[in-house]
């Protein structure tokens, strides 16, 4: 990735510049998730039915009453400040120079957002059943959805032509190949030996996925049990997750150990530097597996199945198939991180629910917004390693279109997941505002299309994700 050049600045009305206007877009489509979590919220609450009348609530112009009225009041108030930044930023783009495609899709959404609000006030006074609420949850992601597409077409304009970087690598043989990594030195002394032996198990494990994953897990069991969750149900479930993840990071290292080696960022890796022969390494994975499947069935059978499904979906179909195949790798291998979710869950419940599914759901979908980054990040390196990565096949810019796309896809997967647990305020209100932070790491990635803005947008991404989850453990745990 190279820095950004300059950018021209199209005119519009009432705003400085180009990019004021894309920055007043961002702040519509998230006013426009933050009123779909609200209106989510309202109706878990059943705040809706303390307001008998429209745009009034109970006949009051200030209701605040008490809880209930506040929210719904509160819901209506958001609307109103959200219908005119959808007015505004569509009227600026009519009567600036914004493309015709960016146009269309603010027209749309007004016209989308007018008939939203007419389905809220008659469900708001002709007390109808909740299909009246679910259709108009339904038009509001509508709404939010052609809000991003603007944006996505809005910033994909600002970098037009500014892109030469950004074109596909092409294959392994086109890359600068890696300086030569040493074998680790391995000391004289027999403690010295132990410790670098050790910590070399250690890293086969992956360790740095682990925090990540047991907090979907820890997540999933909080939805499932809320505050009857057992401390022998989470040390079972996190413990068996633990060794999970280390049994299919030592297959991955295992699998990958010859093109770990043409990678800058993997070539001092274990058994790509022989330090953990592949025979002992093996032998290390499959010792982790069946401890891992132990633990599960201290907890339920399709705990354990669902941990050997995730062992081998990482190990086998993502490593073998998915990774070195296919540019969706990716998308597909989201599926991977997905399962702790559901292991969380059916280790409470002892079977699918549909709340688990829901938190699997946005995993998944989190997961290309997330890993995309990284991949921006380390381009050269992947297509050294001969792996058909979205920016190595498709280029940087399309690349930097579909993060913006998947994190949209997850901001509303997150909201489903309010309407479908009826998880309350704290997680609202983290999901709004940590979302704001991994949309604005976004926009700063499309404009500055640096290595340093990928990781500013790849933290930002694990950040998000961490604290969602953690909302979620204290929404359902303590709340």
């Amino acid at each position: 990735m190279t820095h950004s050049s300059a950018r021209t600045t199209p005119s519009f009305p009432l705003v400085d510049s180009h990019s004021d206007f894309t920055w007043l877009l961002a702040a519509t489509v998230m006013g426009t998730y933050l009123l779909i979590v609200v209106g989510a919220t309202t109706a878990i609450t059943d705040a809706a039915a303390a307001c008998g009348s429209w745009p009034a609530c109970g006949g009051e112009w200030l209701a605040i009453s008490d809880t209930q009225i506040a929210i719904a009041w509160g819901h209506r108030v958001i609307a109103l400040m959200v219908g005119v930044l959808v007015l505004t930023t569509t009227a600026l783009a009519v009567l600036g120079d914004a493309s015709t495609r960016v146009r269309g899709a603010l027209g749309l959404g007004l016209v989308l957002y007018t008939v939203q609000v007419g389905i809220g006030a008659v469900a708001a006074t002709a007390e109808l059943s909740g299909l009246l609420a679910n259709v108009h949850l339904f038009v509001a992601m509508l709404v939010f959805g052609t809000l991003i597409l603007a944006l996505a077409w809005t910033l994909e304009a600002e970098t037009a032509g500014l892109d030469e970087e950004s074109e596909p690598t092409g294959t392994e043989e086109d890359a600068d190949p890696v300086e030569d990594v040493p074998t680790p030195t391995v000391p004289d002394s027999l403690f010295g030996r132990a410790k670098l032996t050790a910590f070399a198990y250690f890293r086969l494990m992956k360790p740095r996925l682990m925090w990540l994953l047991c907090l979907v897990a820890s997540a999933g069991m909080a939805l499932a049990a809320g505050p009857d969750l057992t401390i022998r149900t989470i040390v079972l479930t996190l413990s068996g997750g633990v060794l999970a993840i280390g049994a299919s990071g030592t297959y991955n290292h295992v699998l990958e150990r010859d093109v770990d080696k043409k990678m800058a960022r993997t070539s001092d890796r274990p058994v790509a530097t022989h330090l953990v022969p592949v025979r002992n390494a093996m032998a290390f994975g499959g010792l982790l597996m069946v401890a891992s499947l132990a633990v599960f069935l201290q907890v339920n059978l399709l705990a354990a199945a669902l941990g050997l499904v995730a062992i081998m979906f990482y190990s086998v179909i993502y490593t073998l198939v998915l990774k070195p195949n296919t540019v969706q790798n990716t998308v597909i291998g989201g599926a991977a991180g997905a399962l702790p979710a559901m292991i969380g869950w059916v280790a409470v419940t002892g079977r699918i629910g549909l709340p688990g599914l829901a938190l699997a759901g946005v995993i998944f979908l989190w997961t290309p917004a997330h890993f995309y980054n990284l991949a921006l990040a380390y381009k050269d390196d992947y297509a050294r390693g001969g792996f058909p990565m979205m920016p190595v096949v498709r280029g940087e810019a399309v690349t930097r279109k579909h993060i913006l796309l998947y994190l949209a896809a997850t901001l509303l997967g997150a909201s489903a997941l309010t309407a479908i647990s009826g998880l309350g305020v704290l997680y609202a209100v983290t999901s709004v505002a940590v979302g704001g932070v991994f949309l604005w790491a976004v926009i700063r990635l499309h404009w500055e299309r640096t290595e340093q803005a990928a990781f500013r947008a790849f933290h930002a991404s694990n950040a998000y994700l961490g604290a969602l989850l953690v909302a979620i453990v204290v929404d359902t745990l303590v709340l």
